[in-house]
């Protein structure tokens, strides 16, 4: 080991020490404060937040991610309804509580392994995903074109 191999590592280590107190420090007052949480449903119940369904994205994302499955998100879901004929308008049977809206979190499009489906609209996702992941961008944002 060098010199400046051995003065990095100390100077790294250095470094998480004081991130280590930081932290302890933080943690010290909150808990004098009582502003602090302990315990993943006790934070989600604080935060109104529904774990269940976060879970669920974040293993789908984690899975596709890990086995080279293209996941893309859509920032516009009315037109994404719009595109798979689904009604997303408040009419008179939404409002009668009827029907739920559609649920446009997750949409998987299956793509049979045959050389026979070839597709230049699938090639030009799949080539803009592969593009986004190089540049550390794992869910990619698209919008949707109005028409």
């Amino acid at each position: 080991m060098t010199l400046e191999e051995f003065s990095a590592g100390e100077q790294k280590t250095e470094r998480m020490d004081k991130v280590g107190d930081a932290l302890e420090e933080v943690l010290s007052k909150a808990l004098s404060q009582r502003t602090i949480t302990v315990g993943v449903y006790e934070a989600a119940k604080l935060l109104n937040v529904d774990v269940a369904l976060q879970i669920h994205f974040t293993l789908i994302q984690a899975f596709c991610c890990e086995n080279d499955i293209n996941i893309l998100r859509v920032s516009n879901p009315g037109r994404l309804a719009e595109l798979l004929l689904l009604e997303t308008d408040a009419g008179p049977a939404a409002s009668e509580g009827a029907e739920q809206p559609p649920d446009l979190h997750c949409v998987l499009v299956t793509n049979p392994h045959s050389s026979q489906w070839k597709d230049p609209a699938l090639s030009q996702l799949i080539c803009f995903c592969r593009e986004s992941r190089y540049m550390d961008q794992w869910v990619p944002v698209i919008n949707l074109p109005e028409r």
